[in-house]
């Protein structure tokens, strides 16, 4: 690959909570193009839909604002785009509060933020049941109509178009909702390559791209399986940058003397990631098969990503919907050798006869012995007895939040009238929360993107 027609896209998150410091480390590393910052998961958006419905200035990743503070003037000095979905379920209020942010830093009269909206859709959503969309679950297929009352957000996934077009109207900064997490890298290629639409294996390579790219260092040695062990210096871990082509072939490597590893193993990993029917990887813009990936490990943190195979989008869009669905809570407490388990399951027999008694009610009660069965599911087994120490972790839910509040107030008496040797109750009693549930469902596409609008603020 020529090195002058190389467009390079760094990952700086791969959820919202992840290493705040790897975006500053990415752009102070200089010899990047672009930063993408992928914030957004079915529960980020639950997550950003309670923070909202508490304050209607809330809903997107406040953090991020304050991220940009830090390293806004670099990137406008060095010509550094910015692309993210960190808008969340208020992107306007992440626009406005990022334009204040740039004139607070000194970027003012130097910087463009790109807005994107449309995705959300609670404000349309009778409109939309009413025109015959109906919004069934993608794994249950029942009508969205049976909880249209517990909706509390609907977002759909958007592609590369208002992305492409923000960066043409010359944004710095790109924000959007529920932008799919693979087209905050695809975009940037296409706006940069002039890829059309209908290129579907450039497109498909720029998908690839955005995967590899989306889980932040999971590609570079983090959450990694193969000798995890051994990966050098994740304390200061490198995130991955893509090296793309116009061909749509890549380079996924990091920065010089950055901790962590890229390696075919460590790329493929990432790849498999979240994998369905790999030859059939659906995206707003293009399907991807990603059997047709060839991977070469090209030594020194580089490995080259080409061949990549994609055909035509589907007619629909996929939207996340958030609905609330009861109550629940969970309480632990630890129990110390000797029969750290057989204390532990008599805890629960306790407690479960103490609620049954109270005449409460509850759809579910799940009781997990961390140390033993948590992870691997054991609960038929016997555990051994010289186990030094084990969590008693027991939760609830309900549609009755009295029911819940209840609980909260049980798990604290075992502590003198339940089984001996406990400890682990310094985190007070327990907290009931609302439980905001996950309904996939799809649209026509036309009906959301006939809807989206982009805008270009200046700072």
């Amino acid at each position: 690959m020529s090195e002058s027609h190389l467009v390079r896209i760094a990952s700086g998150q791969g959820f919202w909570g992840d290493d705040i410091e790897a975006p500053v480390r990415q752009v102070e590393g200089g010899g990047i193009d672009y930063l993408m910052l992928d914030y957004l998961a079915e529960v980020t958006m639950s997550i950003m839909q309670k923070q909202r419905a508490r304050n209607p200035g809330a809903g997107y990743a406040r953090d991020f604002v304050e991220l940009m503070e830090r390293i806004f003037p670099r990137c406008i000095e060095d010509g550094v785009r910015v692309v993210t979905n960190s808008g969340g379920v208020n992107p306007e209020g992440c626009a406005a509060a990022l334009v204040e942010a740039g004139q607070r830093v000194g970027v003012g009269g130097r910087a463009k933020v790109g807005l994107v909206r449309g995705d959300d859709l609670m404000a349309r959503l009778d409109e939309l049941l009413d025109s015959g969309h109906e919004l069934a679950n993608m794994e249950t297929g029942a009508p969205l109509a049976e909880i249209r009352d517990q909706v509390q957000s609907a977002n759909a996934y958007i592609g590369a178009a208002p992305i492409v077009e923000a960066l043409k109207l010359g944004a710095d900064v790109v924000v959007t909702g529920r932008s799919t997490d693979t087209a905050l890298t695809y975009a940037p290629l296409m706006h940069e390559f002039g890829w059309a639409p209908d290129d579907h294996d450039r497109v498909a390579a720029g998908v690839v791209a955005g995967h590899i790219n989306e889980c932040g260092a999971q590609c570079t040695g983090g959450n990694c399986l193969i000798d995890w062990w051994d990966i050098p210096d994740m304390a200061v871990v490198g995130f991955p940058i893509v090296e793309a082509s116009e061909d749509g072939s890549f380079v996924v490597t990091k920065h010089d003397g950055s901790g962590g590893r890229v390696t075919r193993a460590s790329v493929a990993e990432q790849i498999v990631y979240e994998m369905g029917d790999p030859t059939d990887y659906i995206t707003p813009d293009v399907v991807a098969d990603f059997t047709t990936i060839h991977l070469d490990d090209l030594g020194n943190d580089r490995v080259r990503v080409h061949g990549v195979k994609g055909s035509p989008r589907t007619d629909f869009l996929k939207v996340s919907i958030a609905y609330s669905s009861g109550w629940k809570a969970t309480g632990t407490l630890t129990y110390s050798w000797p029969d750290a388990a057989a204390k532990a399951r008599s805890a629960d027999r306790v407690l479960r006869e103490r609620l049954s008694l109270l005449g409460l009610h509850f759809d579910e009660i799940r009781t997990e012995l961390v140390g033993w069965d948590s992870t691997h599911g054991l609960l038929a087994g016997a555990p051994p007895a010289d186990l030094p120490e084990v969590q008693l972790r027991v939760g609830v839910r309900s549609s009755d939040r009295a029911s819940v509040e209840r609980f909260t107030r049980e798990i604290a008496p075992l502590v003198l009238t339940g089984p001996p040797s406990v400890t682990g109750f310094a985190g007070g009693r327990p907290r009931v929360q609302e439980i905001m549930a996950y309904w996939p469902a799809l649209i026509r596409r036309e009906a959301v993107e006939s809807e989206l609008r982009v805008e270009v603020r200046d700072v």
